[in-house]
């Protein structure tokens, strides 16, 4: 089978994989829902390479507000690999105690809030303390990992835990133990991971689940959408109204900060 067959193979196995998580992704998406319809926000992290799966949920084509991507620079600056900024950095600091809790201490949380924390390993000590703070202030969280690679990996905390001991609800990507999927005759290690397409499938089937129930109770969602679709005036309308909706939200969380 050729490289790119192989891809394809594996990746067709991955949708099934989501495709068994149907009533977990409902799950979420009820959650989520009740979060959105109350006036608060789902709050979605990922670190590393999981950044990806924040900005896939909001803001793109397709998605709509009720969503907070949390997008940490330090973690996730990669385009420059080496030199300031670079990797070595961003994995270094992915494993520092302390800074989940110094990232949140910049939102006044509630409990009506939601949480979607990625990370395919679930071992990196960030995003566990990520879910972990979300819990102590009351928020239930999602875990996103990849189970075939997270169960048989160590966590990078000293007690052994890992995100999906502190997610009220897991998911998982599919993807293989070590993540890459296509193995190449003569080279010792496989290429092309497969996390990224369990994580959009699971990503998205959640965001078309959380439109329908908003939109059968009366609320639909703002969707930010292509010109080619609802033309031009219909699109300027739709991305300055969901902008706008965004930023009424996430200043609610910045009002009470700091405050007893």
């Amino acid at each position: 089978m050729k490289p790119a067959e192989q891809y394809l193979t594996k990746s067709r196995e991955i949708l099934d994989k989501v495709a068994a998580q149907q009533s977990r992704i409902e799950q979420v998406a009820d959650q989520f829902a009740k979060t959105i319809l109350a006036g608060k926000m789902v709050h979605v992290f990922g670190s590393g390479h999981s950044r990806m799966m924040t900005e896939e949920m909001w803001p793109r084509y397709g998605s709509f507000p009720g969503f907070n991507p949390i997008v940490e620079l330090s973690l996730s600056f990669h385009n420059l690999v080496i030199g300031a900024n670079g990797q070595r950095q961003a994995m270094f600091l992915e494993n520092v105690s302390g800074l989940a809790d110094r990232i949140l201490r910049n939102y006044d949380l509630t409990e009506e809030d939601s949480a979607l924390v990625i990370s395919s390993s679930g071992c990196n000590v960030v995003p566990i303390e990520m879910a972990e703070v979300f819990q102590k202030r009351g928020v239930k969280v999602v875990g996103l990992i990849s189970r075939d690679h997270s169960e048989p990996s160590s966590s990078k905390r000293e007690d052994g835990k890992k995100l999906q001991d502190f997610s009220d609800i897991v998911l998982d990507t599919g993807a293989p133990l070590g993540d890459a999927m296509v193995n190449i005759e003569g080279l010792d290690t496989p290429v092309a991971p497969g996390s990224t397409v369990g994580g959009c499938l699971i990503i998205n089937s959640i965001k078309a689940e959380v439109a329908q129930r908003l939109t059968d109770a009366g609320h639909p969602p703002k969707v930010l959408s292509s010109a080619a679709i609802v033309g031009s005036e219909r699109a300027v309308e739709l991305f300055e109204s969901a902008y706008d909706e965004h930023a009424h939200r996430i200043a609610k969380y910045y009002e009470q900060v700091g405050k007893a």
